[in-house]
């Protein structure tokens, strides 16, 4: 008897359908990146499509309105937002690092002190703080926040800032090398001399990128002090925008007044960023 050999079809790899090439990965990858193409296209074409645009630039873009907020956008609102944005980080600086401070002193009081205060003020609202201080006055007869409007919203914005700069500026003291302190005290430093001379200036550097970042996110939360009543020369942004749109039944002014939060917290990002690059190639 002659033996029969039967040919087997060439089979793929397991669980592979025979006779079906199986695409590699690159392929796999190829098809993927075009088909999310073709939806972002596809996407895109249908907004532009649908979107009334003669009545988006009605309420959004319209120039005449937009005329009406200059000069006083820059040299009040702007102008304004500013203070309060760079009194409020000064403070919440200054306190920060005191709080740092006492989260490391080896003083038990201070530490739990500066521990309720951050949990405190980081577990509150932004918006409940600025509330608070506007009814101090009530709270306390006769308390007068010095600077006025200007001091409430620094005092604010302050508060809120030095529980996350706390936080900060305590990682910044705790990076700095322990030799350097002992070298300090082997040259016959005090510790608060050698904590500033040497540590402090060392950690300030360290955290020049962060803190740069809360800048950033304190500037945005001037626009909280809208909430203590501010009109008139201490209109900032916020407000300027809302009171402009209100009298031209427009939204035109939110829009202009978001650009300008934009021309400054934008190249504010990329300085943060720029920063911490910088420091990282350092190390």
């Amino acid at each position: 008897m002659t033996d029969q050999s039967t040919t087997a079809e060439p089979s793929g790899p397991a669980g592979a359908p025979p006779g079906r090439a199986r695409l590699s990965p690159r392929k796999r990858q190829r098809i993927s990146r075009a088909v999310q193409y073709a939806i972002l296209i596809a996407a895109a074409v249908a907004l532009v499509l649908l979107t009334d645009w003669a009545s988006l630039a009605q309420n959004f873009a319209k120039a005449d309105v937009a005329e009406q907020a200059l000069p006083d956008l820059f040299t009040v609102a702007l102008k304004n937002t500013l203070i309060y944005s760079v009194g409020g980080f000064v403070f919440a600086f200054l306190l920060g690092l005191l709080l740092a401070l006492m989260r490391l002193s080896s003083v038990g009081p201070y530490r739990w002190l500066s521990l309720v205060y951050i949990e405190i003020f980081r577990g509150l609202p932004a918006l409940l703080i600025f509330l608070l201080i506007l009814f101090l006055p009530l709270a306390l007869p006769g308390f007068e926040v010095p600077g006025g409007l200007y001091g409430q919203g620094i005092l604010g914005l302050g508060l809120v800032g030095a529980a996350y700069m706390a936080e900060t500026l305590r990682a910044g003291l705790q990076a700095v090398p322990k030799g350097q302190m002992e070298a300090a005290r082997s040259l016959g430093m005090s510790h608060g001399r050698a904590m500033l001379s040497i540590v402090i200036p060392q950690a300030v550097r360290i955290v020049i990128p962060p803190t740069t970042n809360q800048f950033v996110a304190l500037l945005k939360d001037s626009s909280l002090v809208l909430f203590l009543g501010v009109s008139g020369e201490y209109v900032e942004l916020t407000k300027f925008g809302n009171d402009l749109a209100s009298t031209h039944a427009n939204a035109t002014p939110i829009l202009v007044v978001g650009v300008t939060y934009l021309l400054v917290t934008i190249p504010l990002g990329y300085l943060a960023a720029r920063l911490e690059r910088r420091q990282g190639k350092g190390r």
